[in-house]
């Protein structure tokens, strides 16, 4: 493993993980490969690229002959596929392009790792397959899934594929489950920055119903070295979750934003739910820690350390607030704020 193709790179979680990468292996060369979609930026990837063991290539996972040319210049032989449509919200108003990027573009690359011999195809998942979760239940590795929006439905049906491919063809997989991410360069559609960034503004904060479900936020850096623990130790064949095991309301997560940033909480504004929301996920991270891995940060640290990233570097959202974002959030958030309480 020294060349590995980071698709989906130059998004939130990948971007992450390819400065991680950069750094804890300095024999490893990192090529990028994105479609640069909306959430897909090369600022995300500033700090890399004076890198000479990092490379960008603009292009799509759906694109077999573009992944192949990719695969072939950098002598790849391994993929870490973060590519991905990741939004709920999104996946409710226009499902197709989530079954098409996460389901048919992850199926191409499966076949170009098949083709091309791969030493490793590690796929990113998501907790959310595991649909949702009573309490005090926790979601282990082998408990069916149960998805209840396009987007956890694409994940899961890709994540199907993945496993196919190493029982049918041989294709060495390892798959990591995560759960909530929060950290820099997280786009600001989701729940974390789009507080943080609203609260800087004076600008209500949009709980979804009784702002009472339940999620494990992660801090982004340790669940990048849950994946590179997974990608050196883990079993072939098998699926990882990484998470802190910690759950936290999401009204509990809106006033700590308040709190850190001086704000009042009468900026929480609590609107209509979205369909289908998931009131509860929870992961058992027993077979993770069995590797080595744990996650560093606390709840409390790692969103003190989100929040003042987007503090510090204003340059690189406000510009994308006040773009195309602007419709997308007018579309989501005008009727309910309107309606809200």
């Amino acid at each position: 493993m020294k060349n590995i193709l980071v698709t989906g790179g130059a998004g939130f979680i990948g971007s992450n993980f390819v400065h991680y990468m950069l750094e804890r292996y300095p024999d490893y060369r990192i090529v990028v490969y994105d479609k640069l979609t909306y959430a897909g930026r090369r600022e995300n990837l500033k700090p890399a690229e004076a890198n000479p063991r990092f490379a960008f290539v603009q292009g799509d996972i759906g694109d077999r002959a573009a992944v192949d040319a990719a695969l072939r210049q950098y002598a790849i032989d391994t993929i870490v596929n973060f590519a991905a449509e990741t939004h709920v919200d999104q996946s409710i108003l226009n499902p197709y392009v989530f079954t098409d990027t996460n389901v048919r573009g992850t199926h191409v690359l499966l076949e170009a790792a098949r083709a091309f011999k791969l030493e490793r195809f590690h796929h990113i998942s998501t907790d959310e397959v595991y649909g949702q979760v009573p309490a005090p239940q926790r979601s282990r590795e082998g408990d069916p899934f149960e998805p209840r929006s396009p987007y956890s439905a694409s994940k899961a049906g890709a994540e199907h594929l993945v496993y196919a491919y190493f029982v049918t063809y041989g294709v060495p997989v390892t798959i990591t489950r995560g759960s909530n991410n929060i950290g820099p360069y997280h786009y600001p559609e989701k729940a974390v920055p789009l507080f943080t960034t609203n609260a800087i503004e004076d600008q209500p904060l949009p709980v979804y119903g009784d702002g009472l479900q339940m999620r494990d936020y992660q801090y982004v850096l340790d669940h990048c070295e849950g994946i590179d623990v997974v990608l050196h130790k883990g079993q072939l064949g098998e699926a990882y979750n990484v998470a802190t095991g910690v759950e936290t309301h999401n009204i509990d997560m809106a006033r700590k934003i308040l709190d850190l940033l001086g704000k009042p909480h009468s900026l929480i504004k609590f609107v209509p739910d979205r369909p289908g929301h998931d009131r509860r996920y929870a992961l058992d991270v027993s077979k993770v820690q069995a590797l080595g891995w744990q996650s560093r940060h606390t709840f409390d640290q790692a969103l003190e350390k989100t929040v003042r990233w987007f503090v510090d570097n204003e340059w690189w959202w406000r510009p994308i607030k006040s773009g195309e974002f602007r419709a997308y959030y007018e579309r989501q958030y005008a009727a309910r704020l309107a309606a809200g309480r």
